[in-house]
């Protein structure tokens, strides 16, 4: 069954080869607005929305027997006094990077990553499809996926603290334009990790794909990544020390 990633985002690519999938991109061009205040129905419904829009556009082409892949991420901050927390998408622009990254400074905030995989399914398979979207979210996305086919949708949650940031700090992480393109202003894979204090919950949720949850799923509909320990062995030069000991006590 061939793989799609429904997303251009770098970091969401990196994640899926280093665990050693084997895939194909195509952007969705899904409309991205949705009107939900919460933030695992917004990433949820998000998610399933660009997995679709994908999916129904290589299956009107004649596409059969693949999975489709969209996640979404965002950030979600409880200001003091407030009984709902703000959803944080991706800054205007790096005045508003400042603004978020001022008011996530210091204190804690929670990241929702939603994950969807709608996989064309052979006939002979076609009745024991199961769908687990929830009737909101089936209703918001205007579902009406090919009835042949296996839809999947988990939400990851990641709660990060982050360092009081002075202002100075903010002005040049900001001009360093990284922060431009992510969700809450910041990527704690790159630079900015040093201002991260704690993190309790799935470091890749925080990213934009939570690997474990996404293994679970394609791993239900028989999608599996290439030999972990394989690939160990063919750079067996290039191998940390803890990797190294894991080969060791194979051969063992």
């Amino acid at each position: 069954m061939k793989l799609v990633l429904a997303s251009g985002s770098q970091r969401r690519r990196e994640l899926l080869t280093m665990c050693g999938y084997d895939y194909e991109i195509i952007v969705s061009n899904a409309d991205e607005t949705i009107d939900e205040s919460d933030p695992e129905s917004f990433v949820r419904a998000l998610s399933l929305r660009k997995a679709k829009e994908v999916f129904d556009r290589l299956f009107a082409a004649g596409r059969r027997n693949f999975a489709v892949i969209g996640s979404d991420t965002v950030v979600a901050f409880q200001k003091d006094g407030e009984t709902k927390p703000v959803i944080i998408g991706k800054p205007k622009d790096a005045k508003d990077a400042v603004r978020i990254l001022s008011m996530l400074s210091g204190k804690t905030h929670r990241v929702f990553t939603g994950v969807s995989v709608i996989a064309d399914i052979s006939d002979e398979n076609a009745d024991a499809a199961q769908c687990s979207i929830r009737n909101r979210e089936e209703i918001q996305t205007g579902c009406s996926i090919q009835e042949k086919a296996e839809v999947q949708t988990e939400c990851s949650i990641t709660e990060v603290t982050f360092e009081t940031l002075s202002p100075d700090e903010i002005a040049d992480y900001v001009n360093s334009g990284d922060p431009l393109d992510k969700a809450g202003s910041y990527g704690i894979q790159g630079p900015f990790g040093m201002f991260v204090r704690e993190i309790r919950g799935n470091y890749f949720t925080v990213i934009g794909m939570p690997i474990p949850v996404l293994y679970k799923m394609l791993k239900k509909i028989g999608i599996l990544p290439h030999g972990f320990y394989e690939r160990i062995q063919q750079s067996e030069g290039e191998l940390t020390l803890p990797y190294a000991a894991i080969r060791r006590c194979r051969t063992l």
